[in-house]
């Protein structure tokens, strides 16, 4: 695959579509299950509280896998990540509920680099909470 967004058609500035992702506990299970991460703090909310927190949290890879999403939804080609990192700031703190969480992203390209190359800032929040800090992506564009 290759990048459908081009080089050329980029400036600094240029807000990526944003997105919300849910996040409920099943889908935590299934993410434990692929990750092979059974920590219970990511389901068991008898435990989470235990070690003080307010309720079982996403994974932190979950929550950072989900952020770069709108990167690669924009590029159509997840290859064109060429770096990516965050610091982890807050939980998502996902009740046992019909509803769930949010976490919800935004980004922009913060500049343009060299080799077709341009650095993508993220913003995710969760219930109001800045999750990720420091998010930002090195994409490789057409």
């Amino acid at each position: 695959m290759t990048a459908k967004i081009a080089y050329s058609d980029v400036e600094v500035g240029t807000e990526l579509p944003a997105q919300s992702f849910p996040v409920d506990r099943a889908t935590l299970v299934r993410y434990a299950g692929a990750s092979g991460d059974f920590n219970p703090i990511h389901w068991n909310e008898r435990f989470a509280k235990e070690v003080g927190l307010p309720d079982v949290i996403a994974h932190g890879m979950f929550t950072m896998a989900e952020a770069i999403r709108v990167v690669t939804d924009w590029t159509g080609d997840p290859g064109s990540v060429v770096e990516y990192g965050v610091r982890f700031t807050k939980p998502v703190v996902v009740p046992d509920d019909d509803k769930g969480a949010l976490i919800e992203v935004s980004a922009k390209v913060a500049a343009k680099l060299d080799d077709n190359t341009v650095r993508v800032d993220l913003t995710a929040t969760s219930a109001g909470q800045k999750v990720l800090g420091m998010s930002r992506a090195v994409v490789r564009l057409a």
